[in-house]
């Protein structure tokens, strides 16, 4: 079941035998809407063992080998809306947009960066915790941030991190993990040269030879190089953040009768729990319009307090569980996601088309 807000929402729902492709169809259409200003979060949910790192990330999430004949045909969500941003990067390059990735883990209620140069392990790494700033905007104090160039480097760089996530084994998945992983893309791009109330262009050598040694006496520009005419005292414009792409593997909520889970196991299944349950409140909170919305009940709500309550568009998957066995899970699982569709979301900053309907 997918579902996105902007006041109006649509649902999907694939069978089992659905590809990764067909799901990803439906997903693509943010990516143009990200190119046109909207802040985009992808994020899936459901039971522990019921697909969504599969169906975000691909085989590597679990460690199964993508057949040689194949190599293509089971990639998550990740890789190829590192592809289509790329590629829509590419066709309009006089936008000049810059990609900087920053990976992190939520895990036992901490902000864990896995991108930091010292980061080993969730339990070892570097804790990074979620600030308010002006205007409701989170940031997360020194969080690191990686310029990424082309969809193989972005790949290789979640790749990497993931290898990094705090994971265990259970009763019920063999590789469950224990933690909420958060890959955000961030766009940025500079004020264009030459315009009106823009940073001017850096002379060339003939203006520079026209214009003469710098005069006495004459400013410098911020970087420390000559200002010449033309941009005497001027400052230059920092990169402007044009928008946020946010993929979301959540953790999954499991009951400890089923999973079987003791110790530290136990304490973590309790903070994925809690924090699940968290973020169910904050989209009920919103879809009821209450004045006031817990988003810090929990790092992770307050985290993504940005496009939870804010303009961006946000398409939920739900992953569930066709055995009878876990229809508990999965009558929950639909909750949360009627939770969602309930959200009605402001008009975002951008201009992009809505996404269309469902075939």
């Amino acid at each position: 079941q997918l579902t996105w807000g902007l006041g109006k929402q649509y649902c999907l729902v694939y069978g089992p035998a659905e590809s990764q492709q067909a799901v990803f169809g439906d997903v693509c259409p943010l990516l143009t809407s990200l190119l046109d200003g909207y802040n985009v979060c992808i994020m899936a949910y459901g039971q522990t063992g019921c697909g969504k790192s599969y169906t975000m990330l691909g085989p590597q999430s679990t460690g199964e080998p993508v057949p040689p004949w194949e190599p293509h045909s089971d990639l998550g969500v990740l890789p190829r809306a590192a592809g289509e941003l790329f590629r829509l990067i590419s066709e309009n390059p006089s936008r000049s947009l810059k990609v900087d990735v920053s990976i992190v883990e939520v895990y036992n209620n901490d902000i864990f960066d896995l991108l930091a140069k010292d980061g080993r392990t969730a339990a070892s790494g570097p804790k990074r915790e979620a600030l308010i700033a002006q205007e409701a905007k989170q940031e997360v104090c020194l969080l690191t941030r990686e310029p990424v160039h082309s969809a193989a480097e972005f790949t290789a760089l979640a790749a990497g991190s993931l290898q990094l996530r705090a994971e265990l084994a259970t009763s019920v998945h063999a590789n469950s993990s224990r933690s909420h992983l958060i890959i955000t893309a961030t766009l940025t791009t500079a004020p264009a040269c030459g315009s009106p109330g823009k940073w001017p262009c850096a002379p060339g050598p003939a203006e520079q030879q026209a214009n003469g040694p710098r005069p006495e006496g004459s400013r410098r520009s911020a970087s420390g190089g000559r200002a010449w005419p033309g941009a005497l005292g001027a400052q230059r414009p920092a990169e402007q953040v044009h928008a946020k792409l946010q993929l979301v593997d959540l953790a999954g909520s499991e009951c400890v009768g089923v999973s079987g889970v003791t110790g530290s196991a136990l304490r973590e299944t309790s903070f994925i729990n809690r924090s699940l349950a968290a973020l169910a409140d904050v989209l009920g909170a919103l879809a009821e319009r209450r004045g006031h919305v817990p988003y810090r009940n929990s790092k992770l709500t307050h985290f993504l307090q940005d496009v939870l309550g804010g303009d961006a568009k946000l398409l939920v998957i739900l992953c569930v569980s066709p055995c009878r066995k876990h229809v508990a899970e999965t009558l929950r699982c639909l909750g949360f996601g009627a939770r969602a569709r309930q959200v009605q979301r402001g008009q975002a900053r951008g201009g992009s088309p809505a996404p269309r309907k469902p075939r």
